[in-house]
């Protein structure tokens, strides 16, 4: 998607920012970097996505290419961290996901450069997982921090703010034209906060639906072993642009969340979410009318969500999940706000 002005750089805008990263695969981090990229360049701020590491092609450089956004890798140390920062000194460095958290909090505080860190995850983590989310929060008192949800935001120093996700609205509709596509999909990481085992317990129930998978992980040997008799499993993809137009609904068993980006891309494109009432996800479903909340880990309830979906027309549930997503989460009021945590960084900073 190319970059279109939105408007004005207003005083006090940063002159150039870091969005750094380490990232293996595509997924929602990945995906709001791209977002805030793009809504960054487009307000005049020289925005540089930086992957921590090279863990060899990733289809994120290959869009930021295509949108003409600047990336840089470094060699996956510190030491490299520390150098780039201290040649460069962008005048905000914005951490995404807990590693970049981490190290891009402790190099940015040595050089005295504003640091902000953004905080995505809702799932406390297993092994040494759960060791890193700790420390990604024990740290985050050396930045200005936003959460993507008030659950998040608890966990964090006060005076955090809350910044929920934001996405791009597409022109059309996946589905503008023709019948509607009869595909429950799952998007996202294949592990046990995503609920991808719920997903395809609920496949078995609806035989003359298709079940499909997109994305991978550690569960997903054992998954397909189980049930790709019933469940298509797509792998992962570069991208879900590509991919609306086959699918009518999205079903997210999660038993974590903050606010996912598979949730909000998917009422962009017009197309319902069936969810479990976990995260954020209440902020942007309403049940009924943009798409179906059930209690958490509530499989039944799932299942009604989804035999409603298939028995109704939902020409209208469409239509209004694209309506909220362009009315309360769009780049255009979410960058406004991530320049204001940019503007206090800028001004609490010593340097």
């Amino acid at each position: 998607m190319s970059v279109t002005a939105l408007s004005p750089a207003r005083p006090g805008t940063p002159s150039s920012v870091w969005l750094l990263l380490d990232s293996r695969q595509p997924g929602g981090i990945e995906s709001h970097v791209a977002t805030l990229a793009r809504a960054l360049v487009a307000r005049g701020v020289a925005a540089e996505v930086v992957f921590l590491a090279d863990h060899g092609a990733h289809p994120l450089k290959a869009a930021l290419d295509g949108a003409g956004i600047a990336h840089t890798t470094l060699a996956g140390t510190m030491a490299s961290l520390f150098a780039a920062l201290r040649q460069r000194r962008p005048a905000i460095v914005h951490t995404h996901g807990y590693k970049a958290g981490v190290l891009g909090r402790l190099m940015a505080r040595l050089l005295g450069l504003p640091v902000v860190s953004s905080f995505h995850a809702g799932e406390p983590g297993f092994g040494r997982m759960r060791l890193y989310v700790a420390t990604d929060y024990l740290t985050a008192r050396f930045a200005h921090c936003i959460a993507v949800s008030d659950a998040i935001r608890e966990r964090l120093p006060q005076g955090s703010a809350l910044i929920e996700n934001f996405v791009e609205l597409p022109a059309a509709p996946a589905a503008a034209a023709g019948p509607r596509p009869e595909t429950v999909a799952f998007v996202g990481r294949l592990s046990h906060e995503k609920g991808p085992d719920t997903f395809c317990s609920l496949a078995a129930a609806f035989p003359h639906l298709r079940f499909c998978i997109y994305g991978d992980g550690p569960m997903r040997r054992t998954l397909e072993a189980a049930h790709a008799h019933h469940v298509r499993f797509a792998g992962m993809v570069a991208g879900m642009a590509e991919h609306w137009q086959d699918v009518g609904l999205l079903c997210m068993p999660s038993r974590h969340e903050g606010l996912p980006m598979a949730a909000l891309e998917a009422m962009a494109y017009g197309v319902p979410v069936a969810a479990f009432a976990v995260g954020a996800l209440p902020r942007c479903i309403a049940h009924e009318r943009t798409g179906w909340l059930v209690p958490p880990g509530d499989v039944p309830a799932m299942a009604a969500a989804i035999a409603a979906w298939q028995a109704m027309d939902d020409t209208a549930v469409r239509a209004a999940a694209r309506a909220a997503v362009a009315a309360a989460f769009s780049p255009a009021i979410g960058v406004d706000k991530v320049l204001a945590v940019y503007a206090r960084a800028i001004g609490a900073s010593p340097a």
